[in-house]
């Protein structure tokens, strides 16, 4: 039918631009500068780079050999010519210093950072100039907070033709200077000032701790795919996904008399649709951590135009559900799939984009310390942890395709079928409701009206084109809906954005929630007072089952009360800065987010689902310590 490549276009569009949408710009607490010893080199001189890091007064950066495994090193890669030998890297003695939010000291860098590259040109380069890209990443902290890592990239240029001179301004030429003045004469020339710097590769010990980070770091990557793989399972039983489940509770039922061979195409199929959505944002990810945006779970569902196209694929596929228009494949490969009526190759494929969709705003245990670990590795290991969440969301489907016979477990297709189809259509329209919600919180009454009565007109002009012939009214058709689909999107997008943010106004209840204040916070717990912090949005569902089912009780408002607990909660619906860089202090890059500052002590992070007991514990607990 006319509208069966729309929902792969607008799922595709969706999955691939919202996470690079608008997003804020990471802060950088250190520059870069690139010097040379040389003005010029001959070919098969040796020559020396150094990559001089500057960070900002009061912060610092792990060095590149961090006290725990876990930390993010300091790394710089310098990719030079193909056909050029590898550089060999020099990185000066770390720091170790004591900080207040850690009970051992740790390796770090501070102030200048020199870190040298030597080089040999091959001699067979040709003469003229020959680029090179050096890459430094970092994870910016204080005392407080650390920053998301930062990967930044600066270019260079080497002059190659006949013997050139040694600089006699810049880095090298200061410290040139400075070791001939310490020693007489006998410079050390090339080492970074410091108490012995480190070679990468040279010495024994630093190839000794190089290995056993890299295997602790191995390790680590295992158990975080492990996690990734458990909370993608768990992650279909969240409420986010419930609107997708039932589209394949009526697909799954349709195959209760399938042959094996459909059976498990449909569940193979549903599956590639979730991992190809999960490499989408694993690249939307890189690319925006590349481009210097800040990346995290769910952060898409921020953006007014993501909500606005969401709900026009949720508005068609309930029009699909209610029988104003079908999703079939062309004739011939709907017989290669298993002809009939059935949905097909792309209908399970758009499925699983979609439930991939439907999930983002929810987080399920351990998924995000999985995400969280993943955001902030190299490219690899996001698309390694990503690939682990799609195979746990994926593997419902993945064990109907090695199994098809539990198909036949399900009830066998009839009349009551189309009155199933409809229901399920009305709890698809369940989720459009909840995306008004969203909207609501993010624009003003008279844009999120425009956007409704853009969906009603999408809605018409499907109703309108379900007949359209092929040919011109079957293009004029699918025009319309695009344009119309297009127009619902841009008015989301155009809307200014709802006054909300870390300083929302105080909510009455059981609790009585403050408007969050990092620094405030910390000045309580300082003076001896119990802080709990609950990071919240009005898109994320499982947010709003844990304050309705946990936090906004009796039990748990009793609890408070009796210990003195400040509650305060910061809504991240609209993107704010402050609350993207208190999450990255703490490792997390999506919510649900719940922390309990505690007087004497470090602050203790909770799950993302949480239960009555834990929360009371937690605080009764550290009020029965303190009073020890």
């Amino acid at each position: 039918m006319i509208f069966r490549s729309l929902f792969s276009a607008l799922t595709l569009v969706s999955m691939a631009a919202a996470p690079l949408a608008a997003l804020p710009a990471l802060e950088e607490k250190a520059t870069l500068e690139l010097d040379v010893d040389r003005t010029a080199y001959a070919p098969g001189e040796a020559g020396r780079l150094v990559a001089l890091v500057r960070i900002e007064d009061g912060w610092h950066v792990n060095s590149h050999t961090p006290t725990y495994e876990y930390l993010i090193p300091t790394k710089l890669e310098v990719a030079l010519p193909a056909g050029w030998d590898a550089p060999k890297l020099t990185y000066p003695q770390p720091e170790i210093a004591r900080f207040t939010f850690a009970e051992e000291p740790l390796s770090v860098f501070q102030g200048e950072v020199p870190i040298l590259a030597a080089f040999r040109v091959p001699k067979a380069q040709s003469v003229g100039e020959v680029p090179l890209s050096v890459t430094l990443t970092y994870q910016a902290c204080n005392d407080t907070q650390c920053l998301p890592p930062v990967e930044h990239e600066q270019k260079a240029t080497l002059r190659i033709g006949g013997a050139g001179e040694a600089k006699d301004h810049g880095w090298f030429a200061r410290e040139e200077g400075a070791a001939g003045a310490a020693s007489g004469g006998d410079g050390g020339a090339g080492k970074p000032r410091g108490s012995g710097a480190q070679t990468s590769g040279a010495a024994n010990s630093t190839t000794a701790a190089t290995s056993a980070t890299a295997a602790g770091a191995s390790r680590s990557l295992l158990w975080i795919l492990a996690l990734g793989l458990l909370g993608g399972l768990i992650l279909n039983a969240m409420p986010c996904v419930l609107p997708v489940l039932s589209i394949k509770v009526f697909s799954l039922v349709k195959h209760a008399n399938a042959s094996r061979r459909e059976v498990a195409i449909s569940g193979l199929a549903t599956t590639a649709g979730i991992l190809a959505s999960f490499w989408a944002l694993a690249a939307a990810a890189v690319l925006a951590r590349r481009a210097g945006a800040a990346v995290g779970w769910g952060l898409h569902f921020q953006q007014p135009a993501f909500v606005a196209l969401l709900a026009v694929v949720v508005v068609l596929f309930s029009l699909n559900m209610w029988g104003i228009f079908e999703i079939q494949l062309p004739g011939r490969l709907a017989t290669a799939a298993g002809g009939g009526r059935r949905e097909g190759i792309a209908g399970h494929f758009v499925t699983g984009l979609f439930a991939t969709l439907m999930a983002t705003p929810c987080s399920a245990p351990f998924l995000g310390t999985a995400v969280g670990f993943a955001l902030g590795q190299p490219a690899i290991a996001v698309f390694a942890v990503f690939t682990a969440v799609g195979l746990g969301m994926a593997a419902p489907y993945l064990l109907l395709a090695a199994w098809p016979r539990a198909a036949r477990l399900l009830p066998k297709p009839g009349a009551w079928m189309v009155r199933l189809k409809e229901v399920m259509g009305f709890l698809l329209a369940a989720a459009a409701v909840w995306l008004f919600y969203v909207l609501a919180q993010q624009v003003s009454a008279g844009w999120l009206a425009a956007v409704q009565l853009g969906l009603l007109l999408l809605a018409l002009v499907v109703w309108l084109g379900r007949g359209a012939r092929a040919g011109l009214p079957r293009a004029a058709a699918i025009a319309a809906v695009l344009v119309v689909a297009g127009g619902t999107v841009w008015a989301a997008a155009a809307a200014p954005p709802a006054r909300r943010g870390v300083l929302a106004e105080p909510e009455r209840g059981l609790i009585a929630w403050q408007p969050f204040e990092r620094a405030r916070a910390e000045q309580l717990a300082a003076g001896g007072t119990l802080v709990f912090v609950d990071v919240t949005a009005d898109w994320c569902v499982t947010c709003k089952v844990n304050e309705r089912l946990v936090l906004d009780t009796p039990e748990v408002a009793g609890a408070f009360d009796r210990n003195g607990v400040v509650a305060m909660r910061a809504d991240w619906t609209t993107r704010d800065r402050a609350i993207g860089d208190f999450l990255a202090a703490h490792g997390r890059y999506g919510i649900p987010f719940y922390l309990l500052y505690r007087p004497g002590g470090e602050p203790h992070v909770f799950p993302e689902l949480i239960t009555r007991d834990l929360v009371i514990g937690a605080v009764e607990r550290t009020q029965t310590a303190d009073a020890r």
